[in-house]
């Protein structure tokens, strides 16, 4: 090693062993070369802005910046490309001015574009590209960068908006690259900013290393020997100092050169999977067949001087001698074989292939900028169920062929398989809480280590999020034991929900437009206790990013009238749905054949119970077939029988009393002294649940609003052990409830029921102590103001939703 050090620095090997302490060193004069440095390439493509649920028309733009994660705010990303794909109209009063660059920040800003309507597209079509120093890194970074997106506001004056610097803040969305993806990552990024400003842009973010383009002079290695002076012991000292910095300079230098080998391979496996997922085919045949070759014929050549000039690479590449070994470019141990002025020559060979690959990739997405969105907006939605993994717990559980009182009812609840025998005996929604908790510690423990792009609304603080656990209940055959057993069924539904597979050879079926003709969706959203029409806009927000084509009713018919009869509000909110579902009919029937109608419902609270008696209304009969998906947010279907919360219950008793509120007589089955006359009795025996294909149960333990059991529709150990003639009752209630989702739907007798029940365990230390947390109201309303727990269950069961 010391042989090779002293080469680099001028000393032959003879005058080494000869030189006395008072001779003088050479000093060569050099050139100016080009810097060995790297730099993070970070390009941005913004498509289009889609309004999903902006409060207040009025000037947007969109403010982008970047910063390294453990640096301060003057360790930033520059902007140094904009590539406006699609000319703006100019003729159009909706767009104003130009984007911009912010030196004072070293931002970028979209032009300013006006918000009118809901469901608003604004097309951008833009890549910006900003450069990260990597001066302090030793090739590859160790942090991650932390991408922002802001979202500025400025009201309307007149048809012109106000500038840049009057503009507000109004939300802001920001995610993490974290290190591994730093050396090269192409994916779709969608910003939503928060629940206030809903909306979807359109954005895919390109990475890589390039190698810096500066220019600077070699340091001198010691000032006493450019003036000629003699060695002194003092220079001994410094030479040996000297020694120390040319390794630890050959050291970074091979780290360098990994960080573009590195980079390179990604980029170019990258843009083969690209171009084949466009179509589009990139010769890079020539390219992949001389860089390895280039690279191998510099590390056998010579070890004379040559000049590194930043346009001569291609003279260098060609008078490089070839390898006569074979050779190994997985393993990074040639790389410290190489002399200081090999490695050098290997780094601005790499950094020119990778300058080459980087506009090629740049010209095959401008190119094709529409399709590679696609594609990466695919990839990225088959990956959310793996990526928010984290926060679920997935289990199977067979679904009792009928529930009776006693013990062996408690002993089938799914959350005592998986817990002491001593917690057999303690109530389920604590037990569910405990199971939450359990899980949310180990999450602490966690090292969240991939190369994917992370939102930081949920990445942020991981502990904060609410943990979900889903328990997908099977109707198991009474007696079975062969290789067609319905649980191979239930495995192969899974796989099916999972992968977007339909059929058993796991071969995704495509379906022709032509033979299927036009299909209608139609999601109702149905709000709860006093309730407002848009409460439920947060799940709607989600359906409509899954499914864009969903036409929605946000029911209006019993808003401010949640206090009278469950009939008549039932017979209101039918009455509401037929009058939406012939119009929209009547509307998609002029563009066509309608060859599939889907008719989806959403509840929250009782608004599961208004549901629930407008379907058992004689008006919904023709539309029954035409039921697809029912998710249901904490609602009472079996009533509050068995409400352990003794404060909300001295509520209900209260306003029996003093408002005689219908609706609570029928919630608390006090609206006949016979409980087989009350209105939760009969409506438990009428076919309100059977017809829909796919049925999810939300409740929360922490949710005091809402019986645990009665939102899961199952028993409870009051219920198991009240063998009085309420226990027996709501034994019937129960059975007449679940006899629907056991059997078949009478419209597809062959299809199989996807039923669900999902508990969602937030973070009660958000709450703080008042009174909302007290009575249990506060878990109840986080379905309302979260759409976290929504995301993770609707985007990790998409076909549920489409």
């Amino acid at each position: 090693m010391l042989r090779r050090l002293g080469w680099l620095i001028g000393l032959s090997q003879r005058s080494r062993q000869t030189k006395s302490i008072d001779a003088e060193p050479y000093v060569a004069r050099v050139k100016p070369v080009l810097m060995i440095d790297t730099v993070q390439e970070i390009a941005i493509y913004i498509h289009r802005f889609h309004n999903l649920d902006l409060f207040q028309q009025g000037w947007y733009q969109i403010k982008i910046s970047m910063r390294w994660e453990d640096g301060d705010n003057n360790s930033c990303g520059i902007p140094s490309r904009v590539v406006q794909y699609e000319a703006l109209d100019s003729t159009s009063n909706d767009s104003y001015g130009v984007w911009k660059i912010d030196d004072k920040d070293s931002s970028f800003l979209t032009q300013p574009f006006r918000i009118k309507y809901a469901r608003q597209d604004v097309r951008l079509c833009m890549m910006v590209s900003f450069t990260m120093p990597l001066e302090r890194y030793e090739g590859s970074a160790t942090s991650a960068v932390i991408l922002k997106f802001e979202l500025l506001y400025s009201p309307i004056m007149e048809d012109i908006p106000v500038t840049h610097s009057d503009a507000c803040a109004a939300a802001v969305h920001e995610f993490r690259i974290p290190p591994k993806a730093l050396s090269g990552v192409h994916s779709y990024c969608p910003v939503h900013f928060d629940t206030f400003h809903a909306v979807l842009i359109d954005v895919s973010v390109h990475v890589s290393v390039m190698k810096s383009a500066a220019y600077k002079r070699p340091a001198i290695l010691s000032s006493d020997a450019s003036n000629g002076k003699n060695l002194t012991s003092g220079n001994i000292q410094s030479s040996k100092k000297a020694f120390t910095q040319i390794a630890s300079a050959d050291k970074k230098l091979v780290s360098f050169v990994k960080a573009l080998l590195g980079a390179r391979d990604t980029l170019l496996e990258e843009m083969q999977r690209l171009s084949k997922a466009v179509g589009q085919t990139v010769d890079l045949s020539e390219f992949v067949s001389s860089m390895d070759n280039a690279l191998l014929s510099d590390s056998g050549s010579t070890g004379k001087s040559v000049e590194v000039e930043g346009s001569g690479q291609g003279k260098l590449q060609n008078n490089l001698e070839k390898l006569n070994g074979p050779f190994d470019l997985a393993s990074d141990d040639w790389l410290h074989n190489f002399s200081k002025e090999h490695l050098s020559r290997t780094f601005h060979l790499l950094g020119t292939q990778l300058h080459y690959l980087w506009n090629t990739f740049l010209t095959l997405h401008r190119d094709n900028y529409t399709k590679i969105l696609e594609y990466l907006r695919d990839i990225w939605t088959k990956d959310r169920r793996a990526e928010w993994s984290i926060w679920m717990v997935y289990s199977k559980v067979e679904m009792p062929h009928h529930f009776i009182s006693g013990m062996e009812d408690i002993s089938n609840h799914s959350s005592h398989k998986r817990v002491s025998t001593g917690l057999k005996l303690n109530d389920p929604a604590q037990v569910a809480s405990t199971r939450a908790e359990l899980h949310r510690r180990s999450i602490a423990q966690m090292r969240i280590n991939n190369r994917a792009i992370q939102d930081m609304h949920i990445f942020g603080d991981p502990m904060r999020v609410p943990i979900v656990i889903i328990e997908r209940v099977w109707n198991a055959p009474r007696r079975t034991f062969s290789d067609n057993s319905y649980m191979r069924h239930v495995d192969r539904i899974d796989s099916s929900l999972l992968n977007g597979h339909d059929d058993e050879s796991g071969t995704k079926k495509h379906i022709n437009p032509q033979h299927t003709g036009r299909e209608l969706k139609i999601v109702v959203f149905v709000h709860g206790f006093q309730g407002h029409h848009l409460d439920l806009r947060l799940i709607r927000n989600q359906w409509l990013l899954i499914d864009p084509k969903i036409e929605f009713l946000m029911s209006e018919a019993n808003e401010e009238r949640t206090h009278g009869d469950f009939r008549e509000m039932g017979q209101r909110l039918a009455q509401e749905v037929v009058s939406f579902f012939k119009r929209k009919k009547d509307k998609h029937a002029r563009y066509g054949r309608l060859k599939n109608i889907k008719l989806s419902f959403v509840g929250h609270s009782i608004g599961n119970v208004i549901i629930r008696a407008a379907i058992a209304d004689s008006l919904m009969d023709p539309y029954r077939k035409y039921f697809h998906t029912y998710i249901s947010l904490s609602g009472p279907h079996l009533g509050y029988l068995y409400s352990s919360n003794s404060l909300f219950n001295s509520g209900l008793w209260l306003l029996k009393k003093l408002k005689s509120t219908q609706v609570i007589h029928q919630l608390t089955l006090t609206d006949d002294p016979d409980l087989q006359n009350t209105f939760f009795y009969k409506l438990c025996k009428q076919k309100t649940l059977c017809s829909f294909k796919n049925i999810i149960l939300l409740s929360s333990p922490q949710d005091g609003y809402v019986p645990y059991h009665s939102a899961r529709i199952e028993s409870c150990q009051p219920a198991s052990f009240d063998n009085s003639k309420r226990g027996v009752a709501f034994l019937e209630m129960l059975n007449n409830c679940m006899d629907q989702i056991r059997g078949p739907s009478p419209e597809t007798p062959h299809h199989q029921r996807v039923f669900m029940r999902c508990d969602v365990n937030f973070d009660t230390t958000l709450y703080g102590r008042n009174l909302n947390s007290f009575i249990g109201r506060a878990a109840h309303i986080e379905f309302l103001e979260s759409d976290v727990f929504a995301r993770f269950i609707m985007w990790s069961f998409q076909d549920l939703f489409r």
